[in-house]
Order: structure tokens, then C-alpha cells, then sequence
């Protein structure tokens, strides 16, 4: 398998590998170009399709957003990110319908190795995130690798989500737990 095989196949990879980084550079450049733009911005669209072509063609991010790669975010019809959102993506990030996610918002799918000496090999391994329709991620909210949040989730801004939650509830603290249910 190459790095970026084992990479999408939550493996561990080597982060330094030539092709891995490659294609951080060229997500960057994308950022950049993103970044410049506002969302009414002649060639925004553009901007957005070229570095995410998974998203809905009418999802809304607002720059300044960053990413590693782009190709890994999923996200659905009439989502939107707020400023300053930062979503690291070795592994797939699939974001719902109608998902709202706060300014400042962070999405890791990385992690790192307890022993420090792979820590220096420079290995990782990515856990997909997948976050379901309706959710509202407040601002600041951190979501940790792994984590799956079901349909209708309210994260309240500054939580720390270390782990997944099941649909119609609000989540909040570090780390999250529910805080109610929700009835509709």
C-alpha cells in the first residue's frame, strides 16, 4: 500500500511521504486563493469546488478556513463553516445536510502515537469523522478523531468531543457529555 492508501485506510502512515506531501501543497495554494475571497466573491464557487470537490454545491464556507487536503471533506446541501474553522481531513470528514458549525470550530482527524519514540518516526494514523444532518457545532468546539455524532446534535461552543453521540441530544464540556435531550 502506498502512505495515502494507508492513510484513508486509518493505517498508520508515514506524514512526511513525497505524494502525502505534495498534495498538502497544492491544497495550499487552493487555501490561499479561498482565502482571498469573500462568499460573493466572482470565483468563489470555484475556489471552493477546486480544493473540496465532495461538497454540495451550495455549502457555504467562509474564509479564512483551512484544511490538509480538501478531497477529504464530505460535506452536505446548505452547510455551512464559519470563520476561522480548521479541519484536518487524512481521513474522511462526512458533514451533513444543514449542518451549522461555528466560527473557530476544530475537526481532527489525526492522532499521534502514546509512545514517543514512533511519535519521532513521523508516523500517524487518521480516524474518520462523521457528523449527521442538522447538527449545530458551536464555536470553539473541538471534535477529536473517531468521533460520531448522530443526527440533530447540538455541541455547545468551547466543547471538547472525544467521542461519539447518538441523535437528538446537546453536548457540552471538555470533555462533552450530554447535557439533554432533545424532543421534537
Amino acid at each position: 500500500m502506498t502512505e495515502k492508501e494507508k492513510m484513508l485506510a486509518g493505517e498508520p502512515f508515514e506524514t512526511m511521504d513525497r505524494q502525502l506531501a505534495e498534495e498538502r501543497r497544492l491544497a495550499s495554494e487552493r487555501l490561499g486563493r479561498l482565502n482571498a475571497l469573500s462568499i460573493d466573491a466572482e470565483g468563489y464557487r470555484k475556489a471552493v469546488t477546486e480544493l473540496m470537490p465532495n461538497a454540495a454545491a451550495d455549502c457555504l464556507v467562509r474564509p479564512p478556513f483551512h484544511c490538509d487536503y480538501g478531497y477529504n471533506l464530505y460535506i452536505g446541501s446548505e452547510g455551512f463553516i464559519n470563520f476561522d474553522c480548521v479541519i484536518l481531513d487524512g481521513a474522511p470528514v462526512r458533514i451533513g445536510n444543514h449542518v451549522l458549525i461555528g466560527p473557530a470550530v476544530q475537526i481532527y482527524t489525526f492522532t499521534h502515537p502514546m509512545d514517543y519514540r514512533e511519535r519521532r518516526q513521523g508516523i500517524e494514523q487518521c480516524k474518520e469523522i462523521a457528523i449527521g444532518d442538522d447538527c449545530w457545532i458551536g464555536g470553539g468546539a473541538v471534535i477529536c478523531p473517531g468521533v460520531i455524532l448522530g443526527q440533530r446534535v447540538v455541541v455547545g461552543a468551547g466543547s471538547v468531543v472525544t467521542k461519539s453521540f447518538p441523535d437528538d441530544v446537546v453536548v457540552a464540556g471538555n470533555p462533552a457529555r450530554v447535557i439533554r435531550r432533545l424532543d421534537f
